[in-house]
């Protein structure tokens, strides 16, 4: 009884003391105005996004990603049955800017009966990376679906290696972000080595971008491209820092910068200023290494994209693949006003960039590849109709390793591990486990965009035209997805020599299905 007393008298104690300094400290007035109760403001407001998403928010309230939006992931990367029964709960007739996709009653592609069928079933690119130009070392991407530029310093070790566990897995490619090619992206899976402004990985003692460093680098990894990185969509035209704190000596050996020194990554480039400029550099890099080189970048003024295109068009200079990242995208931390306003979002950015090289009659040329929000089947269908040729998942493969969407990246309190340098947070994610998790997720989405290609009376979702996307404007109106765009006839599809490759290559690759034999009637 007495220790039970003295318990009592401890914890009123302890309250008095909370109230106490809550009425003599100045910079809370509601601490002031009400202390102790006032802590229960604070305390709701940091588990805010996980009481909606479990106990408040409606199926589809949630954002960035819905709660049915993240059971499909989270369900495909589990292996478990993703499947939703009784109907749509989506407000198709009154949500302007809906995309409907128009199945075929007939069509070349007789896709199996078993809704599965196609999980096995390779799903290459459609197009040859670094082909048109002669590249020594183009290949055709084995995936449609790739890992998105995550960096070893926003991702924990642990998080980057079972990316890369996964993509080795699945087969796809996996983008190593601009902070540098680290150990933990050396288990297996195939890269795409980015460079953004501050050359991490390939830059001497002062910063400068080194192109011997580079070399050695490509020769001591599985790097297949090189993406140099203009801008990106959570931060256009926005550099950042990694604080001194979070600058490890992993971190450091990877980035090539001083452990335990705030490291900063400039707005611009110093190697190149201009369109001109940069496809001399682009050149450059692809003589030095034989690798395919792309550029990757949100949208907002076109005045360079006229000038980029302009220039491919009348040279033999040129990019080897564009990534367009969506303003609705972004896996980095950013200012608000950055996050909501800054860059178009991906369907109006990419259609506009797309449109600059298809009216200079150069797409033919380029992949294209599109990242925000495209991890999600209805997403990327509209991709590739545009004209994508490649997507790339960020956030959805966060989610397929683990990530809840507490939308704490940018506070490296992470609470699974994905997003933190907390070494305690880190340890629970098993990258060996979560790696089989974003294969299972990666094959899922090829299988459900192969399924869905088919569906449309087609043999790979490259070849999926405007004409099979409709965008409905209210309750009783719809555009077709060219016209919505201002696409002409043929844009967003490969050459035809292309379409008659990959149609080749998934024919081989993809068993048609078919029915019973026909009756004697339908023989007569």
């Amino acid at each position: 009884m007495r220790g039970a007393a003295r318990a009592a008298v401890a914890g009123l104690g302890a309250v008095a003391a909370v109230a106490a300094r809550d009425l003599v400290q100045r910079e809370h007035t509601l601490l002031r105005n009400f202390p102790v109760l006032g802590h229960a403001r604070y305390l709701l407001e940091s588990i805010g996004p996980e009481l909606r998403q479990y106990l408040v928010a409606g199926n589809n309230e949630e954002r960035p990603f819905t709660r049915d939006q993240r059971r499909w992931v989270y369900a495909s990367a589990k292996g478990e049955n993703n499947y939703f029964g009784f109907g749509t709960d989506n407000d198709l007739e009154y949500t302007a800017g809906y995309p409907v996709i128009n199945h075929r009653t007939f069509g070349r592609a007789v896709p199996p009966s078993h809704p599965a069928s196609a999980a096995d079933v390779a799903l290459p690119s459609a197009k040859v990376l670094g082909g048109p130009r002669g590249r020594a070392r183009a290949f055709r991407p084995a995936s449609v679906v790739n890992v998105s530029a995550m960096s070893f310093g926003s991702l924990s070790g642990a998080a980057v290696e079972a990316l890369n566990r996964g993509a080795a897995l699945a087969g796809c490619l996996h983008n190593t972000g601009e902070g540098g090619l680290s150990v933990h992206h050396r288990h297996g899976g195939e890269l795409v080595f980015q460079i953004g402004t501050a050359y991490f990985g390939c830059r001497d003692d002062r910063g400068r971008f080194d192109l011997r460093r580079l070399q050695d680098l490509v020769a001591s990894a599985p790097v297949r491209a090189l993406e140099v990185k203009l801008s990106q969509g959570a931060k256009p035209g926005l550099g950042g820092v990694l604080p001194a704190a979070k600058v490890s000596a992993e971190i450091a050996a990877a980035r090539g910068v001083r452990e335990g020194v705030d490291c900063v990554s400039p707005s611009r480039h110093a190697e190149f200023t201009d369109a001109d400029s940069l496809l001399d550099w682009v050149e450059l890099l692809a003589d030095a290494t034989g690798l395919p080189v792309g550029i990757k970048s949100a949208v907002g003024d076109m005045a360079f994209w006229d000038e980029l295109t302009s220039l491919m068009a009348a040279g033999d200079r040129g990019v080897d693949f564009v990534t367009i990242d969506g303003g609705e995208g972004g896996t980095g931390a950013a200012p608000l006003i950055f996050t909501d306003s800054v860059s178009l979002p991906f369907q109006l950015g990419f259609a506009r960039v797309y449109s600059a090289f298809a009216r200079r009659g150069i797409a033919e040329r380029v992949t294209f590849v599109g990242a925000g929000k495209l991890g999600l089947p209805d997403n990327a269908v509209v991709a590739f109709a545009l004209g994508c040729d490649t997507v790339n998942i960020a956030r959805e493969a966060m989610l397929a390793i683990g990530c809840i969407q507490a939308q704490k990246c940018h506070t490296d309190t992470c609470p699974t591990g994905v997003a933190t340098q907390n070494a305690w947070l880190a340890h629970g994610l098993d990258p060996q486990r979560k790696s089989v998790r974003l294969a299972n997720y990666v094959a899922t989405l090829r299988r459900d965009l192969l399924k869905v290609a088919e569906a449309c009376g087609v043999e790979h979702p490259g070849l999926i035209d405007t004409g099979s996307v409709e965008v409905l404007t209210g309750r009783t109106a719809s555009t077709p997805l060219g016209e919505v765009y201002g696409y002409e006839p043929g844009w967003g599809l490969p050459s035809a020599a292309g379409r008659a490759e990959i149609v080749a290559l998934m024919t081989d690759e993809a068993p048609q299905g078919g029915s019973a034999p026909p009756s004697e009637h339908a023989q007569g």
